[in-house]
């Protein structure tokens, strides 16, 4: 995982993605192990990561070690990227899309 990149579990979701998503947007990418798209999606993750540190926080979910949260949020395919901000989900981007949808969905909460 990147250095700017941190795992979000079950047991840290609520403080490490909710509660720290009322200052900044927190965008979580929901993967599994052995999801192909997931691995493909993983370096695009990165950069945005790399671009936006400081402006937001990037996690990556498991879905296989924290079925909870995923459950949670109804993650019936991934890879998912949820974006929240104050708490709430704003964005929902499913699938292995190129960067420009991520920014543009990270760009609308950022500032």
């Amino acid at each position: 995982m990147a250095e700017n990149i941190q795992a979000a579990t079950d047991g840290n979701f609520e403080s490490e993605v909710l509660s720290a998503s009322k200052t900044q947007p927190v965008l979580v990418d929901f993967w599994a192990e052995w999801c192909r798209p997931c691995h493909m999606l993983a370096p695009t993750v990165a950069e945005v990561a790399n671009e936006y540190a400081g402006k937001i926080k990037v996690m990556k979910l498991n879905v296989d070690e924290a079925m909870n949260s995923a459950g949670r949020y109804n993650i019936r395919g991934i890879p998912t990227i949820l974006v929240f901000k104050d708490g709430q989900v704003v964005e929902q981007i499913v699938g292995a899309v190129p960067k420009d949808l991520i920014t543009k969905a990270v760009d609308r909460h950022v500032g």
